[in-house]
This record gives structure tokens, C-alpha cells and sequence, in this order.
């Protein structure tokens, strides 16, 4: 489905883990891009969940899915990654089955996955939130932790741990 290299998976026992990137929408070629692949990726998964059913997908999904997962929701409501229909897509996709284990957790704003590297957007807090750890409702039952690795300053994003019982 991915001639892009943005999608791996590897199976655990009962548990399917799959590492996803999906596509910014940067330009208009781009987001009709993304929309596109938006759309696959959901049956995708609906499929897959028939056979695995406790499904794990992590990753940048360029998404913010509520205003609390941006420093600036206003003044980016017209920006890619804040667009209402990708953040309808999330909306859906949570409603296909997933929980988004962040917020399962914690219902506290200013909590992001990435900062531009533009004026010390990180220092100052100015993120958003374009990783998500979203796992299957069927493994709602054995999620014990789910945290965002914030002091962790690899890249532009931080890293992401959601901890599941075996």
C-alpha cells in the first residue's frame, strides 16, 4: 500500500506493532496526497484488525487531533496538520476502534512531539502534537503507561513510549 516507505510492522505474540509516517500536506499536491493516503491507511487497518485484531500504531501521523495539541490553535486553524479534515480523519479513525493512549492517560495541554526550529519554538513551549501511540480498543485493558519523552532532543520531534501488558 506504501511506495513511500512510510509504513512497518512487526507482529509480538498476539500483538501487532506497526511504525507509520504519514504524509504533510505542504503544499496542494501533497495534501491531496495525504488525503488519499489517509483514506487507504483506514481500510488498511479496518482489514488487518480482522486477522490482529490487537493492533499498535505508532508514529508521526502530521496531525493534531484537538486544539490542546497545538500552541496556537487560532492563528493555525488554516495550516496543514491543523485542517479540520485531517483532524476529522483522526477523529474517525480514534472512532474506528483506537484509543489514543496519550490522552487515555492525560488530559493536560501543552504536551507536544515536536517544535519548528524556527524561533526557539522549543525552549518556549510553541509545539505540536504529531505523534500519537494509537492502540486497538481490544488492548484497552492491558495499557499500563503512555508518555511523551519531551526532554529527549534527538530531532525536531521527541519520542513517544506507550507500555502494554503481555
Amino acid at each position: 500500500m506504501d511506495f513511500e516507505g512510510r509504513n512497518i510492522r512487526a507482529d509480538y505474540g498476539d500483538v501487532s506493532v506497526m511504525s507509520m509516517y504519514l504524509p504533510s500536506g505542504t503544499n496542494l499536491a501533497r495534501l491531496e496526497h495525504k488525503l488519499t493516503y489517509m483514506a487507504d491507511f483506514q481500510k488498511y487497518a479496518d482489514e488487518l484488525r480482522k486477522e490482529l485484531p490487537n493492533l499498535i500504531v505508532l508514529g508521526d501521523y502530521n496531525i493534531c487531533h484537538e486544539a490542546i495539541d497545538i500552541h496556537n490553535p487560532v492563528g493555525l486553524k488554516n495550516v496543514s496538520g491543523f485542517l479540520p479534515v485531517e483532524r476529522e480523519w483522526i477523529g474517525n479513525f480514534i472512532k474506528s476502534g483506537f484509543i489514543d493512549s496519550f490522552r487515555h492517560f492525560n488530559d493536560e495541554p501543552h504536551n507536544y512531539t515536536w517544535w519548528s526550529y524556527r524561533a526557539n519554538a522549543r525552549n518556549n513551549n510553541k509545539g505540536w502534537r504529531l505523534d500519537y501511540g494509537m492502540v486497538s480498543e481490544s488492548l484497552k485493558d492491558r495499557l499500563k503507561r503512555s508518555v511523551i519523552l519531551s526532554e529527549a532532543r534527538h530531532s525536531d520531534h521527541c519520542p513517544i513510549l506507550v507500555e502494554v501488558e503481555n
